[in-house]
């Protein structure tokens, strides 16, 4: 009896404080949104219910049907853009690289600019594509253009190249973990029965190298999905997403009933990411075995 209780007072004083700091901090913000999702706005007070009125208009409203599918556009292609730069990279890194001092130069310069200010990051991109940024001042110096284009800057795609570099390290880091963790031994087996490189990528470096992928893809898609820095800086009226509607909910509309139910569909939608990935990345898990 005694050693049933030693463990369970060693089991709360390991869990304890990580198991209240969860409750205080995470459960405890989610249940109140949740609870004032359903409450009904008077202003300028709040007024505690229970009814759907702020998701029917969430899902009534076009303008927000039409932010939402911009957002998912923009993160989806952050994504991809992401993913296409940085796996060649992480390949280089694992497979190219032979000086293991190297690699770690090389990959230290590829996370170093995490150490950087977020919105350093992002005003850096404004100060590039501007009217009177480097790129415009680098065209007009060699005679591409006679005057500045405005059109590098407040639009989709300024969103979707500021965004592709501010989460690339994220990607990199699951894909160098996951291509690194590959036995050498299948690499060398697959040359050894003379399946050329590419072959031998597609057919045991690639899918042994999803779960890195998955891993990479869900963390840029989520962080690009719920970013308001970047729209503010380099969006426009075109690249406005949803965490800036969110935010202006919470502030200059002084709506928190909405903004919380915004909130949880945003918080459900990526749950569902989550979920997605999960089971993909148990796919190519039980075929390899």
């Amino acid at each position: 009896m005694s050693r049933r209780r030693n463990a369970i007072l060693s089991f709360w004083a390991v869990f304890a404080l990580p198991l209240a700091w969860t409750i205080v901090f995470l459960i405890v913000p989610y249940a109140v949104m949740i609870a004032i999702s359903f409450w009904k706005r008077k202003f300028p007070v709040f007024v505690p219910d229970f009814q759907f009125g702020n998701y029917f208009a969430l899902f009534t409203d076009p303008q927000y049907a039409t932010v939402l599918l911009r957002t998912l556009k923009i993160a989806g292609l952050t994504t991809f853009f992401s993913l296409i730069v940085a796996y060649p990279l992480a390949y280089f890194l694992v497979y190219t690289i032979r000086s293991e001092t190297l690699r770690r130069i090389v990959y230290f310069l590829v996370v170093v600019p995490l150490w950087v200010s977020y919105l350093l990051r992002a005003y850096t991109w404004k100060i590039i594509l501007g009217t009177d940024g480097a790129l415009n001042s680098l065209l007009i110096w060699l005679g591409v253009i006679d005057q500045p284009i405005e059109a590098f800057l407040y639009n989709q795609i300024s969103m979707v190249l500021t965004l592709t570099y501010i989460f690339i390290p994220f990607m990199v880091m699951p894909l160098y973990a996951a291509l690194e963790r590959i036995p050498r031994n299948l690499i060398e087996a697959s040359e050894d029965l003379g399946v050329g490189p590419f072959e031998t990528f597609l057919r045991v470096i690639l899918p042994l190298s999803v779960p890195g992928v998955l891993a990479g893809a869900t963390m840029t898609f989520c962080l690009s999905f719920g970013d308001f820095v970047a729209p503010v800086l380099v969006g426009g009226p075109t690249g406005t997403m949803v965490a800036t509607v969110l935010q202006s909910q919470f502030g200059a509309a002084l709506n928190w009933p909405l903004g919380s139910a915004l909130a949880v569909v945003i918080l459900a939608i990526v749950i569902l990411v989550l979920q997605v990935a999960k089971r993909l990345e148990a796919g190519p898990r039980v075929a390899l075995t």
